[in-house]
């Protein structure tokens, strides 16, 4: 029998060996997560990876097949309803009806939290302010943009602020600006003691906001730690050199390969070179490159992202929204 995760004051999410499948198909593969209070914890993954799956687990949406989960000190499997009670999750689509203004839907989620009209008008206008959403809050929600809709969406999930606010994918189809209001309403947030835990295709956004990154890859976590334990993983800075025509690639590495360490990136144009002594190496690097005659578009020193931890730990880049087998997972507020 696989032991229930212990639960501890600092811990709001625990689990010990959580699977999920699908008939023949292992969605979630015994992952082990331990989310702090208060932290912002990023699942980062490939298209079906697992990680709505998982989020769709810890929301009591989805039942695991075997392992255990512990949210805020209780069971998901045996004390669902006090799970729900303490967290909120937002979806990757939102669920809104289309007939009701963005602040309409506002005031009937507060109502259907149990507020009184007055105290639900106040909730709802506290939040258009905090979500920018002014200048459109008396439009139909059919007729706004998708990001407009997405920050409405988001808005509803702090109608009553939860311990535990889960986020999946939360600013896919943001434009620039809503994606900023978001990101500043997060470290709101965690400021005032909310524990985040955020699914995202964007590495930048993990790498902005996370306080600890679990990276997982076919259902499993394989890798975890801060953004800057990922990145030091993989080594130190690097000389990356981008050719004009990806048919020079192999020319340059035969010119370059006598003297450097040098790898092909998966792209195809660049090849890295490690540059621990770091502006000496560029300059070297550079003075070899414009003595091979090859065009090139651009010879930088960079330091790892999490797109190459990400591409070193798996084989593959995080790009990708994730895909579930059950269908999309719907934006639902739990808080009550």
């Amino acid at each position: 029998m696989t032991p229930h995760p212990t639960a501890t004051p600092d811990l709001a999410v625990t689990t010990d060996g959580l699977t999920k499948r699908f008939g023949d198909f292992t969605a979630v593969d015994h992952i082990d997560l331990e989310v702090r209070a208060g932290t912002v914890v990023s699942l980062l993954g490939p298209n079906g990876a697992g990680k709505t799956t998982t989020v769709r687990m810890l929301a009591t949406l989805t039942a695991p097949t075997s392992g255990t989960a512990t949210v805020l000190g209780h069971d998901v499997a045996t004390d669902g309803d006090a799970v729900r009670s303490l967290i909120s999750l937002t979806g990757q689509f939102a669920a809104l009806e289309d007939n009701l203004t963005g602040r309409e839907n506002l005031v009937l989620m507060a109502r259907l939290r149990g507020y009184r009209r007055p105290a639900a008008l106040r909730v709802a206008d506290a939040l258009i302010d905090r979500f920018d959403i002014g200048e459109f809050r008396d439009k139909l929600v059919k007729d706004v943009s998708g990001g407009q809709r997405r920050r409405v969406d988001l808005a509803a999930s702090l109608v009553t602020p939860p311990k535990l606010l889960v986020l999946d994918e939360p600013t896919t189809g943001l434009d620039p600006r809503s994606r900023q209001v978001v990101w500043a309403t997060i470290n709101e947030l965690v400021a005032e003691g909310v524990t985040l835990l955020l699914t995202t295709q964007y590495l930048d956004e993990a790498d902005a906001l996370a306080d600890h990154i679990v990276l997982i890859d076919h259902g499993q976590a394989v890798a975890s730690g801060t953004p800057s334990d990922l990145k030091a993983r993989i080594g130190d800075l690097r000389v990356d050199v981008v050719t004009v025509d990806a048919a020079d690639v192999g020319a340059l590495v035969t010119a370059l390969a006598p003297t450097f360490d040098v790898t092909v990136a998966p792209t195809g144009r660049m090849v890295s070179i490690p540059a621990p002594e770091e502006a000496a190496d560029l300059a070297r690097v550079a003075t070899a490159v414009r003595a091979s005659g090859i065009a090139v578009d651009e010879v930088a020193l960079r330091r790892p992202t999490l797109d190459d931890a990400f591409l070193a730990l798996t084989g593959q880049p995080a790009t990708d929204p994730d895909a579930d087998p059950t269908g999309s997972t719907p934006s639902l507020e739990l808080a009550s």
